[in-house]
């Protein structure tokens, strides 16, 4: 395998959330009842389906009587036991391309969270994979433990960048919803512009098929705070038209506006039972992930 791109890995969080313990802290009380003990690593003797190969699969689980008949490369999979499958859902619509004066962009900071959490994620062994999306699925990178997968993962987030599309994250998570069966938990790193009732009918959908939804909520220190004081040209996204106005004549309705939006998803999640965690990219993105985890934990500590 060619050498792991790195630009999305930053050493201090992945120390400061390794120290977390996040085979214990990050995965679903039921998903995971301690260290898998299968030499199958994360495959139980039980045959469930066949899917296509992608590179970073292990080659243990070909299936060479396909191949043999069909000249076809298929992988077997199996009814899992207990090892963790974590699907990482990346917004990268143009809005999230947005970035404060020497700030980094909501896209590239949402990028470095899902790469810490793949990275952590297969140490402990567990399967993750990647889907790219806008208002469609772009990339898609399948789960598995395997480095070279982790390699692909990294490669699909360093090759990425926010494009020219408007989010449809409501039906993305609606198409997303039939495809993946085996029970799992779900990282979603967005802005979340879509229709407030689109985005939650997605996440139901989901969260119906039986999987741990976590959504991390990614503003730009802009769109909270509004510091804009001057005459000021805004460059519409997402095909919106440009729009020249006094900053300080709609602050107050748009800071209104944007906290209305921010509240209605934080609202509509955890009457979901969904977690929502709100990320401003100016927060170092350690803090971020420890502080949810941490919370995440003691929640846990308590239902036992």
């Amino acid at each position: 395998m060619s050498a792991m791109p790195t630009n999305y890995l930053d050493p201090h969080v992945l120390d400061k959330v390794a120290r977390l313990e996040l085979r214990a802290r990050l995965v679903v009380e039921g998903f995971v009842t301690g260290m898998h003990k299968s030499p199958y690593r994360g495959f139980s003797v039980e045959f469930a389906q066949h899917r296509e190969y992608v590179p970073g699969d292990d080659l243990r689980h070909l299936d060479w009587k396909i191949f043999a008949k069909a000249d076809r490369f298929v992988v077997k999979q199996y009814e899992e036991e207990t090892n963790l499958r974590a699907h990482l859902f990346l917004d990268q619509s143009e809005s999230m391309n947005y970035a404060h004066d020497g700030g980094m962009s909501k896209f590239d900071y949402a990028a470095t969270g899902c790469a810490s959490l793949a990275y952590l994620i297969q140490q402990q062994a567990d399967a993750v994979g990647l889907t790219l999306f806008d208002d469609k699925i772009v990339k898609q990178v399948p789960p598995s433990n395997t480095r070279a997968n982790l390699g692909n993962l990294f490669q699909a987030l360093e090759q990425a960048k926010a494009r020219q599309q408007k989010t449809k994250i409501g039906a993305i998570l609606h198409d997303l919803s039939a495809q993946f069966r085996q029970r799992g938990l779900v990282l979603i790193f967005s802005d979340l512009f879509d229709a407030p009732e689109e985005v939650l009918k997605g996440l139901r959908e989901i969260q119906s098929r039986g999987h741990d939804v976590v959504v991390f909520h990614v503003l730009d220190k802009d769109e909270v705070e509004f510091p804009f004081e001057r005459m000021t040209l805004f460059q519409g996204l997402e095909q919106m038209p440009e729009l020249l106005c006094d900053p300080k004549s709609l602050r107050d309705a748009y800071l209104a506006e944007i906290e209305g939006f921010a509240e209605a998803m934080r609202k509509g999640c955890l009457g979901q039972r969904i977690d929502y965690v709100r990320v401003v990219n100016h927060m170092p993105l350690d803090v971020v992930l420890t502080s949810y985890l941490s919370a995440r934990a003691a929640r846990a500590k308590r239902r036992k």
